[in-house]
C-alpha cells in the first residue's frame, strides 16, 4: 500500500496531548485520526454531511474498525491520513485507510459503515445517489457542477444559501440582503452530485469595464474545501467573457486572505458594511 493508491488525504500534526509516556502517539488516537479524516472526506465530496444524510433518508453507522500498527508517529510529526472507499455492498461500504509520514507507511485501517434508518438503526440499501457519488469521486470525477444564470433560473437556490449564511449565521438584517441588483446580476451556484446547492455568488456591472462581485456565500460545512474558489472563478470568467477589465469586491475582513490568494489586492481604508468590517479589493482581468 502506498500513496498512489489514494485520491484523498487529510493532513494533521501530532499534538502534545496525543502522545503517551513512551513519547509516541497513544494507540487509541489513530482511530480518532481516521474518524477525523472521514469527516473531511465528505467535505472533499462537497457533501454537507448532516443535510445530505437527511436528504438521503438515512445515516451511516460504524460496524467494524480495525487498525494495524507498523510504526509509531511522534509529537510534531506531520501525517497524511489517506482514505478510499472500496466495496459498496447492498447496505454497507468499506473504507481503507492509511497513515503516512512522508512516504513511510505507519498505520493501516479498515472501516465498515452501514447505511441505516436513524430512528431504528436498521439497515437500508445504500441510495443510488450516494453510491454514484462515492464511485465517481474515487474514479477521479468532479464533485461539483457550476451553473451561471439569472435570478429567475438560480434565485431559489442562491437565496437559500444566502439566508443561511448572511441572515441566520451572520445576523445581517434580511432587508439589507435583497436588492434590485439580484434581478440584473449574473448568479453562480455550485451544486454537488446529490443536487444540493452549496455555494453562490453574483456579478453586477459597476461601470463600463468594471465588474463587481458580491454575495459570496458557502455552506458552513464546506468552507476551506475549494468550493468558494470555484464559484469566484466562474464569476471572473463571466466578467472576462463580456469584456470587463477589472473586478472589484467588498471583502469581509475575515475573508480578505482568501481573495488575496486569488489575485485580489486591497484598495483604500477598512470600512463597515452591515456592521461587519470590510475592505475593497480589486483584480485586473484579461478579457476573453
Amino acid at each position: 500500500m502506498n500513496r498512489h493508491d489514494f485520491r484523498f488525504f487529510h493532513r494533521l500534526r501530532v499534538r502534545w496531548a496525543e502522545v503517551d509516556m513512551q513519547k509516541i502517539v497513544f494507540n487509541a488516537h489513530y482511530l480518532m485520526y481516521f474518524d477525523t479524516a472521514v469527516a473531511d472526506y465528505w467535505r472533499a465530496l462537497a457533501m454537507p454531511y448532516e443535510s445530505a444524510m437527511l436528504l438521503l433518508g438515512g445515516d451511516l453507522y460504524v460496524k467494524k474498525a480495525t487498525v494495524e500498527f507498523r510504526a509509531s508517529a511522534r509529537m510534531d510529526d506531520r501525517l497524511d491520513v489517506a482514505l478510499r472507499c472500496g466495496r459498496i455492498g447492498n447496505s454497507s461500504m468499506d473504507f481503507t485507510g492509511a497513515i503516512f509520514r512522508g512516504d513511510e507507511l505507519l498505520i493501516t485501517c479498515e472501516l465498515v459503515y452501514v447505511f441505516a434508518d436513524p430512528a431504528t438503526q436498521t439497515s437500508r440499501p445504500v441510495p443510488a445517489a450516494l453510491r454514484g457519488l462515492l464511485a465517481g469521486y474515487e474514479a477521479g470525477e468532479p464533485v461539483l457542477e457550476l451553473r451561471t444564470g439569472s435570478w429567475a433560473e438560480l434565485g431559489a437556490n442562491a437565496q437559500r444559501i444566502r439566508i443561511e449564511v448572511f441572515v441566520q449565521e451572520q445576523r445581517i438584517p434580511a432587508e439589507l440582503e435583497w436588492d434590485e441588483a439580484d434581478h440584473t446580476a449574473i448568479h453562480a451556484v455550485a451544486f454537488n452530485r446529490l443536487g444540493q446547492a452549496v455555494a453562490t455568488g453574483r456579478l453586477v456591472q459597476q461601470s463600463p469595464g468594471v465588474a463587481r462581485i458580491g454575495r459570496m456565500a458557502v455552506d458552513r460545512a464546506l468552507r476551506g474545501s475549494g468550493v468558494g474558489r470555484q464559484v469566484l472563478e466562474a464569476l471572473l470568467a463571466a466578467a472576462a467573457a463580456r469584456g470587463d477589465r477589472e473586478a472589484v469586491l467588498h471583502a469581509q475582513r475575515s475573508a480578505a486572505g482568501f481573495y488575496l490568494r486569488l489575485g485580489f489586492e486591497p484598495r483604500g481604508e477598512e470600512f463597515e458594511e452591515a456592521g461587519i468590517p470590510h475592505v475593497e479589493m480589486a483584480r485586473a482581468l484579461v478579457p476573453a
